[in-house]
């Protein structure tokens, strides 16, 4: 074969018309057709690759291979090191709360990608030379949806002198549980009343709403309350007409302990709270009807409340971030309306089981000192920080 200008144009731009084992079956068969030589004269003549000529040959002889692009190009970290994102989660999971405004549904940590690869260095499998960068840690942390940023809104009001001791105990303790298969936490807590009725919010509808800008006609108030699962993303949202008193969380929590115990069968409860006025470590109700239910259900139950001013970083806050995002924009008119928007919104992939209380619980209920000595034998609380870790142990509550 001849090569003319024209068919080394022809040829050429033939060429790159196909793709993959189809090109390169031409190029073989055109090499092929130049005879003695043909591998150096498309070479030079065409510009084509010698080992790209060879595979087509060989495709040639026996059967076209299929491109792999996808395995091209370096792996990811998390191939060569497989537990690097489950341990940078256990690592940024403690330190990170939620968006106090509930503006998003952003987490934000206090740690530093540094910080975080330098405790990811205390690991045994990992050392200095093979561990990825603080950038590529720091790409990892917004991967997993953690924003290492400095908030001024995130930063608390107070802060006082036993908050470090708080987290670093708070971190302990959630983590021993988290391990034990035998042991499941929840993190409670109430949201703010909502006023049910026809007004604005402040959030945004793609349909055009008009709704009152003050609340003078409320047709009723709400109390949501939930419990969550931070392991098992398992969320329960009740509300209440009344507010959600030491009773009523205990009455909940009774509520929802079959279905959980059957679950997951376990037989220590770790409870995660922010040391409210109705769920506080102080409030005499509150520890009797816990020790009555650890009692009734034959299980140990750990108390471990997050630092005064600090609530945000309770998980369960990152699922009323969630909830308030869904429902930004609508109108919660009918507590109908209200029940059936909690039940279609998700966390992590998963819907809450949404119930409506009707019975109005007394709120300020207290137990006599004297009577509390029967309750207080079986609660053990951590010296130091009395009011934060208490553990509550199964026995005659008389």
């Amino acid at each position: 074969m001849i090569l003319t200008d024209s068919i080394i144009g022809w040829i050429i731009n033939t060429a790159h018309r196909l793709k993959g084992s189809v090109r390169r079956i031409f190029m073989a068969e055109t090499v092929e057709l130049l005879g003695s030589g043909g591998a150096s004269i498309a070479e030079e003549k065409l510009g084509w690759n010698r080992g790209t000529i060879r595979k087509g040959q060989y495709e040639l002889e026996t059967q076209p291979i299929e491109d792999n692009f996808s395995a091209r190009g370096r792996n990811k970290s998390e191939e060569h090191f497989p537990h690097l994102l489950d341990d940078i989660k256990k690592i940024a999971e403690p330190e990170c709360q939620t968006d106090p405004s509930f503006n998003s549904c952003r987490l934000y940590t206090r740690l530093t990608a540094k910080e975080v690869r330098k405790r990811l260095l205390e690991i045994d499998y990992y050392d200095e030379k093979t561990l990825p960068c603080s950038k590529t840690i720091n790409t990892k942390l917004n991967d997993l949806s953690y924003h290492p940023k400095k908030v001024q809104k995130t930063k608390p009001h107070k802060k006082i002198k036993e908050t470090d001791a708080i987290f670093e105990q708070v971190h302990s303790v959630n983590g021993m549980a988290d391990i034990n298969p035998k042991e499941i936490r929840i993190s409670i807590d109430a949201k703010a009343r909502m006023n049910i009725g026809n007004f604005s919010r402040g959030g945004r509808n793609r349909v055009l709403t008009k709704a009152e800008d003050h609340d003078l006609d409320v047709k009723e108030k709400l109390t949501p309350f939930g419990f969550y699962l931070p392991e098992h993303d398992d969320f329960f949202l009740f509300f209440t007409a009344g507010y959600a008193s030491s009773d009523f969380i205990v009455d909940r929590l009774e509520e929802i302990w079959p279905e959980i115990q059957e679950k997951y069968g376990v037989d220590i409860l770790t409870i995660n709270a922010d040391n409210g006025m109705e769920n506080s470590s102080s409030r005499t109700q509150f520890i009797k009807r816990l020790v009555e239910f650890a009692e009734k259900s034959n299980i140990k139950i750990k108390l471990a409340y997050y630092p005064p001013y600090h609530s945000k970083y309770n998980p369960i806050e990152r699922v009323w971030g969630a909830y308030e995002n869904h429902i930004s924009g609508d109108i919660m008119d009918t507590v109908e309306t209200t029940l059936k928007f909690a039940k279609s919104m998700t966390y992590n992939g998963k819907a809450p089981i949404v119930k409506l209380t009707e019975k109005i619980y007394e709120t300020g209920v207290k137990v006599g000192k004297k009577a509390m000595k029967t309750y207080y034998q079986f609660v053990d609380r951590m010296p130091s920080l009395e009011k934060w870790f208490l553990t509550i142990s199964p026995g005659c509550s008389g």
